[in-house]
């Protein structure tokens, strides 16, 4: 008998539709493709997507409830400004669960789990010239989200990544200036962790997100510079 091919469900061929549509505007948004306060064209965009409008209201919808778009009834959807003191707010927020999270971590977390956060760090701190910024903050935010894991909190976790997308653009300027310095920070805050000293855990990671407004907003200036410099090549082809 000659086998048949399994169709899958219409329904999960929609779901997957919605969760590719939605990871490619978050994509979009946190690299600021979709400019800051502009209104985003859905026709265009679901070409460019080459899907339906369905998936991708739905897709526009959900980043709305995540805090990446805004959306105003009869005008439609529009990609969230980068605003200092929103930015302040998250910076405020992540810095402090994690340090709110440090004694659940050391409460819980295992010696194996721990060094395997210990293996991580001296991989991501090797000097590849080939890494770029965006390379780094991925294994910033990588280190960070492992060390959330540690307390087996999966709401805890889910936040911190939600976090560390909606500043992701701004902790790309931000980098620059701290990519000599951060790999020892995470060093020590680890170890702190290792010696099970939630205090000193605690201490160390408040002081190594803690932002001020002015430091936010200068890099929110220089972030508006680039996005726009950027655009000015690509229309001139540069």
């Amino acid at each position: 008998m000659a086998r048949q091919s399994i169709r899958k469900p219409a329904v999960a061929r929609e779901e997957s539709v919605a969760e590719y549509v939605y990871e490619r505007i978050k994509a979009l948004s946190i690299s600021f493709d979709l400019l800051p306060g502009n209104r985003i064209n859905e026709i265009e965009l679901a070409e460019r997507l080459g899907v339906s409008r369905t998936p991708l209201r739905e897709g526009l919808n959900r980043l709305v409830s995540e805090g990446f778009l805004t959306a105003t009834p009869g005008k439609g959807f529009f990609r969230r400004p980068l605003d200092a003191k929103e930015i302040f707010d998250l910076f405020e927020l992540r810095q402090t669960i994690e340090a709110a999270a440090a004694p659940i971590a050391i409460q819980r977390a295992s010696n194996a789990a721990i060094g395997q956060i210990r293996d991580f760090l001296e991989i991501s701190r090797a000097d590849v010239p080939s890494r770029t910024i965006a390379d780094l903050v991925e294994l910033d935010e990588s280190f960070h989200e492992q060390l959330m894991g540690l307390t087996g909190n999966d709401e805890m976790l889910r936040v911190l990544k939600n976090v560390n997308a909606r500043i992701r653009f701004v902790r790309w300027i931000d980098m620059e200036n701290k990519r000599a310095t951060t790999q020892g920070e995470h060093i020590a805050i680890i170890e702190a962790i290792a010696r099970r000293d939630s205090e000193e855990a605690s201490r160390l990671l408040s002081g190594h997100i803690e932002k001020r407004i002015d430091q936010i907003t200068a890099a929110i200036r220089e972030g508006y510079a680039r996005i726009y410099m950027d655009k000015q090549a690509k229309a001139f082809g540069a």
